[in-house]
This record gives C-alpha cells, sequence and structure tokens, in this order.
C-alpha cells in the first residue's frame, strides 16, 4: 500500500471506540484492559498512561519544573488516545481523572459518541492492602484520590474490584457495549462541562 492509498484509508476510516477506565491507582484498570484484549471479539489497543510515563527520561527532574512535565505528559497521552481512535482503532484506556482539567481536555479531544466511560471502583481498604503488596506506588496514592476521579459523577457502565475480578468485570463490560447509550456519559458531560464544544442546531428555514 502505498503512502497515498494509505492516507485515503485512514482518512475514511470510522472513529474507533475507545473504552476509557477511570479508577484511583490500584484499583485494578489495567488488570481489567487486559482481560478486554482477551474477551472482545475485535482487535483493540491498550494505551496505559504509566506506559507513557515510563518513556520518559530517567534523569532528575527539578521538583519546580516536575507539575509542568507531568501535565505535558498527560496532555500528550491525551492527544495519542485521540489519533489512534480517530485512525479507526479501538482503543481500551486507564486513566486517573484525580483533576478536572484531564476530563475537560479529554472531552475536547475524543468524540464523545464513541466513548464508553467506565468507572472502576475499590473500598478504601482494599486499595490500601493491594498498595502495600505491590510495593511501587506511594503510600496513600490511592486515597488522595480516592474523592476525586469519581467527582465527575456519570459513567456508562461500573464495576467493583473490591469483590469482582477482572475477567468478570472484563466480561461485564464486553456485553454491555452492544447495548450502550444514547446520549453517552461523554456526550452528556460535554454538553454539562465544555458547552462550548456543542454544536447547536441550525434554526429551520422560515418562508422564502
Amino acid at each position: 500500500m502505498g503512502h497515498d492509498e494509505g492516507a485515503r484509508v485512514v482518512g475514511t476510516a470510522r472513529p474507533g471506540l475507545i473504552i476509557f477506565l477511570n479508577g484511583t491507582s490500584s484499583s485494578g484498570k489495567s488488570s481489567i484492559a487486559g482481560e478486554l484484549l482477551e474477551v472482545l471479539d475485535e482487535p483493540c489497543f491498550h494505551l496505559p498512561v504509566d506506559a507513557f510515563h515510563a518513556m520518559r527520561t530517567r534523569r532528575e527532574i527539578d521538583p519546580d519544573e516536575l507539575p509542568a512535565v507531568l501535565r505535558r505528559t498527560w496532555a500528550g497521552f491525551h492527544r495519542a488516545v485521540a489519533g489512534m481512535a480517530a485512525a479507526g482503532n479501538n482503543v481500551v484506556v486507564d486513566h486517573v481523572l484525580s483533576e478536572e482539567w484531564r476530563l475537560l481536555d479529554c472531552l475536547e479531544l475524543f468524540t464523545a459518541k464513541d466513548v464508553v466511560l467506565v468507572g472502576v471502583h475499590c473500598a478504601l481498604d482494599e486499595l490500601h492492602r493491594r498498595e502495600r503488596a505491590r510495593g511501587d506506588r506511594p503510600e496513600g496514592l490511592a486515597a488522595r484520590q480516592f474523592e476525586l476521579v469519581h467527582a465527575h459523577g456519570l459513567y456508562d457502565i461500573e464495576c467493583d474490584t473490591t469483590t469482582t475480578g477482572p475477567r468478570d468485570c472484563a466480561r461485564q463490560i464486553s456485553a454491555f457495549l452492544p447495548r450502550r447509550p444514547t446520549p453517552t456519559a461523554f456526550e452528556q458531560l460535554r454538553a454539562k462541562l465544555r458547552p462550548d464544544l456543542t454544536t447547536p442546531a441550525p434554526e429551520a428555514a422560515g418562508p422564502s
């Protein structure tokens, strides 16, 4: 396939589906994403934000510069997800909506009708236990995120990993996809939080 032909294929591709898993650190998002790649019928890519942070240079960053570096990383991650979906790829994203700007940025970038917003919940005691068992997360990180990540309060589907395993959560999500609602949670949040992005319906033409 030549360059021009490839560009035409991408240009005419239907946007891919974005399965957007949102929850605290250690809530089980990555485990669910891995299972989704096994149970979904169509090809799908898992894009974890941790992979983008891992690509960054290992040199020590000045603490004063770190917030801006992290914000640019998240912003680039959002645009990579949007680009993959725009090219027609189905994408599973695991995310932590602990800062409001992250949701606002995604609402602007993603095709709202093609996003399935999944709330991944877990009891705080279990999050503490998982953090201690993992040993690769700052102690108390999940607790600090706990009240923030679900503050927007609206999902297409929710699951609780406190007692439900990632395979069963993935199956619940997969079974939900053919009957996902209209408008989607992302469409409703976009209308509420980013009304500047909502195109008003054209007025009916009056008599000439």
